[in-house]
């Protein structure tokens, strides 16, 4: 009888479980597509997106440092950093301490587009969330701080065990 009890529960966990990566896979793949929809208005694409937030984010990145961030191969990586540089969104600059090493900086109309296309996603969120209570919004915010705190732990704690 416990045994079935047991199996029970993490039955209905596994179809929990099941259901949160399926809104969230959802939820992810509309975000995306209105990231895109916003980002029509730019000279960048989602990659270029992602790489300036991290630059703008962490300051300036090497290549390498960069490439690891966005999970892209170093030479696709080194390609997108000539396309964002033609644009006029980074720029290379020697490192101060080690004039061998390079670094890619964000330059202000890159800056200026992150601000531009956050505030945008930002505003894209309030309207969705216009209809949701202040509690459940509360609620919502506490469980997403969460489930990215468990994660990051899960992946510190796969790396360090390497």
């Amino acid at each position: 009888m416990i045994f079935r009890e047991v199996l029970f529960l993490e039955n209905v966990k596994i179809d929990k479980i099941s259901n949160i990566e399926k809104e969230l896979r959802y939820i992810a793949g509309i975000i995306k597509q209105q990231g895109r929809k916003i980002l029509n208005h730019y000279p960048i694409t989602m990659p270029q997106f992602i790489a300036l937030q991290w630059l703008s984010e962490e300051g300036d990145l090497t290549t390498g440092e960069l490439s690891n961030k966005i999970h892209l191969a170093f030479s696709t990586t080194t390609d997108l950093v000539d396309r964002m540089e033609k644009n006029g969104v980074v720029k290379r600059i020697k490192d101060q301490n080690d004039k061998r090493v390079v670094r890619i900086h964000i330059l202000e109309k890159g800056e200026s587009i992150i601000q531009e296309v956050i505030e945008k996603r930002r505003h894209y969120l309030g309207t969705v969330l216009e209809n949701v209570t202040d509690q459940e919004v509360d609620a919502l915010d506490h469980l997403l701080r969460l489930l990215h705190a468990q994660m990051k732990y899960v992946e510190e704690e796969s790396t360090s065990g390497e």
